[in-house]
């Protein structure tokens, strides 16, 4: 009969059962063999015909039902109508004798592959039909009284193939959603762990651009002062190394926190200060003034600053720290910048705006006196992601970004960040 899926074969069977599978038509020539030699020993040694030879029909009839079965894989029911039409002409025929129902297992092994090849519906209705058909030609042909044991026999065997064959196909129906939810489950715990590496690389990546672009902003102009009145008035020079001084430091501490993340497990124990929030406002704010920006502070109510979610408190610090970098940046030292932070309801709002009135500098993609900070997107010229990447952290938590030029000249940041994080945005 057809291979059941095995659970667990032993050393020394595994390669014989991995040849059968990998050869089904030698698996059923053997299947077909084993049936022709149980049709003729079930015939010989029937009680109810002693003494009597096989027919040359009955012999041609076996041999015609179990070399059937070699083909019973590539047309089931082909194979199972052609069993049924040889054993009804057995018993209407009796060539020799009482007819021989031994016949009937080259029926039992094509229902049965009927049975496990095929859906539940065709199984029932084949089976129903092929029960019927041998088990009413016997009780009308075959063996007297009609209700011998012979007779019933004929029915026992038919449905204990169907019922054989439905059970064979069901146990390898379930097995196969096991397998299929195990490869599903596999790819979704794959899929979840590069989405995370993802988000968890682009939350690095925007942490080390904040930090970068921030520090290496205030050192790069103060290196720029240093060396223009070094010769001059060396005291403001000397000041202005030592802010030099102070922001890589700053941005060497921040970079180790960062970096720190990657760390392995074993490695040596990576920093944990805090994540930076507006809290220490003051001392970001400090640093663009010591860089000779003029920037105002104001928080709508006072307590605005009070503790926020840690994502809130650390997204909203990190916009207000982008954007002051953007306006030293792109308007120059000389402007005015804006700080207003206020609770609304259950946001908290955040505007950076400038009056574009300082010393620009050259832009990439513009003269002096021109500021290239792009339109809503991203800076354009020298192709940054500052704005982008506002922009993703506020998508992040579900807030709105709104950035471009002022119609009074300048440039404003204006953010919103709801207070009420959802899916976890607290973290």
């Amino acid at each position: 009969m057809d291979p059941v899926t095995p659970l667990a074969v032993g050393p020394g069977l595994a390669r014989p059962h991995r040849w059968l599978c990998d050869h089904p038509r030698s698996l059923d020539a053997m299947v077909s063999a084993g049936v022709l030699v149980l049709i003729l020993i079930g015939a010989v040694a029937s009680p109810r015909v002693p003494d009597q030879p096989l027919g040359p029909l009955f012999v041609l009839l076996a041999v015609l039902a179990a070399g059937s079965l070699v083909f019973r894989r590539e047309r089931p029911c082909g194979v199972l109508v052609f069993n049924v039409g040889l054993t009804l002409v057995e018993i209407i025929t009796n060539d020799v004798g009482p007819p021989r129902t031994s016949i009937v297992f080259g029926v039992v092994v094509a229902l049965y592959t009927v049975a496990a090849r095929t859906d539940r519906p065709t199984t029932w209705r084949l089976g129903a039909a092929t029960a019927v058909l041998v088990t009413g030609a016997g009780m009308l042909f075959g063996l007297n009284p009609w209700y011998s044991q012979e007779n019933w026999g004929l029915f026992a065997w038919t449905g204990l193939a169907a019922a054989a064959g439905d059970a064979v196909r069901s146990r390898r129906a379930f097995i196969a959603a096991i397998e299929e939810r195990a490869v599903r489950a596999e790819r979704t715990r794959e899929e979840e762990a590069r989405r995370r590496v993802a988000e968890e690389r682009l939350r690095i990546a925007r942490e080390l651009h904040d930090v970068v672009a921030h520090h290496i902003a205030l050192v790069n102009v103060q290196a720029g002062v240093a060396s223009h009145v070094m010769d001059n008035r060396p005291d403001q020079a000397k000041e202005a190394l030592a802010h030099v001084r102070q922001a890589s430091r700053s941005a060497l501490d921040e970079l180790r926190a960062t970096v720190g993340l990657l760390r392995q497990y074993g490695d040596p124990a990576a920093p944990t200060e805090p994540a930076p929030g507006l809290a220490v406002l003051d001392q970001l704010v400090d640093g663009f003034v010591r860089a000779g920006m003029r920037v105002e502070v104001r928080a709508e109510p006072p307590e605005a600053l009070s503790p926020l979610p840690g994502s809130v408190d650390l997204t909203a610090y990190r916009i207000v720290q982008e954007a002051l970098t953007n306006v030293h940046k792109h308007a120059g030292p000389g402007a005015t910048a804006q700080v207003r932070i206020a609770r609304v309801r259950d946001a908290l709002d955040v505007t950076v705006e400038d009056d574009g009135a300082g010393a620009r500098t050259v832009g990439p993609g513009g003269p002096e006196g021109t500021d290239d900070r792009g339109g809503p997107g991203e800076e354009t010229g020298g192709g940054g992601h500052g704005l982008l990447g506002m922009r993703e952290r506020v998508t992040a938590l579900r807030g709105s970004c709104e950035a471009g030029p002022r119609p009074e000249g300048g440039f404003r940041v204006r953010v919103r960040l709801p207070l009420q994080l959802r899916s976890g945005g607290d973290s």
